[in-house]
């Protein structure tokens, strides 16, 4: 029994697929250090409801 050989366009087919998951893979990673390594302050909003068409937080943290 000899071992099969895949043809070119198939290896082609496989490294793509590899790629596009490593590429899925290190993006998710990304957003999660993102998320968890950022510690955006307070921005300046309206605290109040007024109709000048601004807005404001449904419930300040600050």
């Amino acid at each position: 029994m000899t071992a099969r050989v895949p043809s070119p366009a198939r290896r082609r087919a496989i490294a793509l697929v590899v790629g596009g998951l490593a590429l899925l893979v290190l993006a998710n990673v990304h957003l999660v250090y993102a998320a968890l390594n950022s510690h955006p302050g307070c921005v300046p909003h309206a605290r109040d409801k007024g109709g000048d068409q601004t807005y404001r937080a449904a419930q300040s943290a600050c």
